[in-house]
């Protein structure tokens, strides 16, 4: 059984009735508008800015768009590869010969921007209503370029993030670094700025402790328990070779837990 574009959609949490997909293809110019058109090195800022620029000619483009736009360029041939997607929050001016609309770029299906790739069985049509582009086939979903490994006192994540280097193959390196060293971390509650120290030592690694923040969003701490994860920001406050005696660790962990002030005011117990 073929895969095609609506499952994926769903899964994104995009309602295919409730969604236009388009096709860029490398022009110089835009045949309906005489503006600009992409290349191969235009940027995502050049391409959003194409995209927002629609021609006023009756029945060229929907009086009233979807809310969701999913974005693809052509590759040759009928392959059309997934560049991003946009909110439209609305069309700001139309001067009878462009009309434009505010358009942002969206959280859904980012894992696979560039990665995705359908069948474009329309040749002459650059827009489809969603029902439309559900039902054609996906024909590759290449592999994530990988991510280089920022340095352990570079790193900051996000618990969305933290969940994605925990299991996307792209953080591939990032979860052999983590997997190398015990230490020291903290986590910031960006909600209120309290914080908690924690550390990994012994034959648990940062990558270790920090899978089951990823799996649970609390590692096992009752004040992190009562609050939302998605909250929570990532970061080390210093790494040890995994041989360095315990003793050193629990004095390293002592002295950020007092130079912070987690127990009195932060979210350390003890």
């Amino acid at each position: 059984m073929t895969l095609t574009l609506g499952p994926i959609l769903r899964s994104a949490g995009i309602d295919p009735n409730e969604v236009q997909v388009i096709r860029h293809a490398y022009v110089r110019e835009h045949e309906d508008t005489g503006l600009q058109g992409i290349h191969a090195d235009s940027s995502d800022l050049e391409i959003l800015s194409y995209t927002s620029q629609q021609s006023a000619k009756p029945g060229a483009f929907p009086a009233v768009p979807p809310s969701i736009w999913v974005v693809f360029v052509r590759e040759g041939g009928d392959r059309a590869r997934l560049w991003s997607v946009v909110n439209n929050r609305g069309e700001i001016s139309n001067d009878g010969t462009l009309r434009t609309f505010e358009l942002a770029v969206s959280e859904h299906m980012t894992g696979l921007r560039n990665r995705l790739v359908i069948g474009w069985r329309s040749p002459r049509t650059w827009r489809l209503n969603g029902p439309t582009a559900a039902a054609y086939p996906v024909m590759e979903i290449a592999d994530a370029e990988p991510v280089p490994f920022p340095g352990f006192d570079r790193l900051i994540l996000n618990y969305a993030q933290l969940q994605a280097v925990m299991r996307e193959h792209r953080y591939a390196s990032w979860r052999t670094a983590l997997s190398s060293v015990v230490g020291i971390y903290l986590i910031t509650d960006t909600l209120d700025g309290r914080q908690y120290v924690g550390k990994a030592d012994g034959t648990e690694s940062i990558r270790q402790r920090w899978n089951v923040y990823a799996s649970n969003g609390h590692g096992g701490n009752v004040k992190l328990m009562k609050i939302d994860p998605n909250t929570f920001r990532f970061s080390l406050l210093r790494v040890f070779d995994p041989a360095t005696p315990p003793n050193a660790i629990n004095e390293a962990e002592n002295h950020f837990k007092n130079a912070l002030d987690t127990r009195k005011h932060g979210l350390n117990g003890n």
